[in-house]
């Protein structure tokens, strides 16, 4: 479910998950989504694989709640859930007249009474966002009625307010044409990926699937990638090397020794790659837009992870709106995710997306032998050797193994050394 930096959730990690399915939208004329045909497909998915948790998980259905404070109550004994959760939300945004704040509509809303019969966005985040860091994660396949959309178009309603305080990943769409229902093709995806995956990818790989399937990211959805984490505080140690080392304390001592004799992977991974040229000429007379990496990578290395990481989300969404998921626009952005993951020492989460990247730039057709795709799996290997929480090192390995095999790199024993570690992960999980 994302990293646990806390390093208390090894046991929860590993023991039973909890799901909560709502799918809501106002009766008549005002619904835009068939909402709740998203839950059959996706409560058909073995609850273990829906959370990816071994020892399975509760999986609660909410269809067309009308109270939100029933919806509340449903939250907060999800929020009160020990182990991993999941929130899966199908329906309607909404924005009320008066404080022009998002919400999600139930059965009574109208536009004019959503403050009141509608489900506040906020209380998300409020209640949600109380548990530990990488627990919890929020999907949502929501249509944008006439009050959101074009608050979104604006820019006044983005993806990272949205996701502020959650890791979210899903999509908004705009509403139907008149007297249509939308379907919830991202729930529908996300269900035939995981009933037909050996092994539950991370969200973020997951995620990025979905959209490919369900054939999203070349119109004008808003897509949320789950790019606004809970980084580390400021007062976290930086890793001023690539190696996984603390420099910070003059020690240079490893963050994790290696658990097997494999050998070793190279001390430093590969260097980021340049950005993309733009798609479009800057207008004539106009100066080029400034280059916003120098801005982000600046407020990362002073510590300021949720600044670094809300200015790269705000860029991904830019490039996911011009040119598509799979541009190479849209996997630079990916690319500079996982680097911030790894400067807020956060390994789980930037090893998560470095075999997002690799996966993307297969899927495009590069080949095994490309030095960006070599580079990524490399990146992806690395940050996963300083994974400490053996629960969630032990759930990456399947997918890392996976493209080990399709991509083995150039360093002798790299394959042999991830199914080494990997069965040793396995083994200590079976003994404790």
């Amino acid at each position: 479910m994302g990293n646990d930096s806390s390093g208390t959730g090894e046991m929860t990690a590993s023991g039973p998950g909890y799901a909560l399915l709502l799918a809501a939208g106002p009766a008549g004329k005002q619904r835009l989504m068939d909402a709740a045909a998203a839950l059959p497909q996706l409560a058909a998915v073995p609850p273990a694989a829906l959370l990816g948790t071994a020892g399975g998980a509760s999986v609660v259905q909410l269809v067309d709640p009308a109270d939100p404070q029933t919806v509340l109550t449903h939250l907060r004994t999800a929020a009160a859930h020990p182990g991993p959760v999941l929130v899966h939300l199908a329906g309607q945004l909404t924005v009320d007249t008066k404080q022009r704040l998002p919400h999600l509509a139930l059965a009574r809303t109208t536009p004019r009474t959503a403050r009141y019969t509608a489900l506040p966005w906020h209380w998300l985040a409020a209640e949600l966002g109380r548990r530990p860091p990488g627990r919890t994660t929020v999907l949502a396949d929501l249509v944008a009625d006439e009050t959101a959309w074009p608050k979104i178009l604006d820019g006044s309603l983005s993806g990272e307010r949205l996701a502020a305080g959650l890791t979210l990943y899903g999509a908004v769409a705009p509403a139907p044409p008149k007297r249509q229902l939308a379907a919830p093709v991202y729930s529908r995806a996300l269900a035939a990926l995981l009933r037909g995956a050996a092994d539950r990818p991370p969200f973020a790989l997951l995620h990025q699937r979905a959209v490919t399937k369900a054939g999203l990211g070349g119109g004008p959805e808003l897509l949320l990638g789950g790019a606004i984490d809970a980084y580390a505080p400021p007062e976290a140690a930086l890793w001023g090397g690539r190696d996984g080392r603390d420099v910070r304390n003059g020690r240079g001592a490893p963050v994790a020794a290696p658990e097997t004799a494999s050998p070793p992977m190279p001390t430093a991974a590969p260097a980021l790659p340049h950005p993309p040229e733009p798609s479009h000429a800057p207008e004539p007379g106009r100066a080029p837009a400034p280059d916003p990496h120098a801005a982000i990578f600046a407020a990362a290395h002073a510590g300021r992870h949720s600044e670094a990481a809300s200015m790269a989300a705000a860029w991904e969404q830019e490039a996911l709106r011009a040119a598509g998921p799979r541009s190479a626009e849209a996997i630079h952005w990916l690319e500079v995710r996982a680097d911030l993951a790894r400067l807020a020492h956060d390994p789980a989460r930037a090893c998560e997306l470095w075999l997002a990247v690799a996966d993307a730039r297969l899927g495009n057709g590069e080949s095994a032998g490309d030095p960006q795709v070599e580079g990524a799996v490399d990146r992806a290997h690395h940050q996963w050797q300083f994974v400490q929480d053996r629960a969630r090192a032990g759930a990456l390995a399947p997918l890392l193994i996976e493209l080990r095999e399709r991509v083995p790199g150039r360093r002798p024993g790299a394959l042999e050394a991830a199914r080494r570690r990997a069965e040793l992960l396995g083994a200590r999980a079976h003994t404790g």
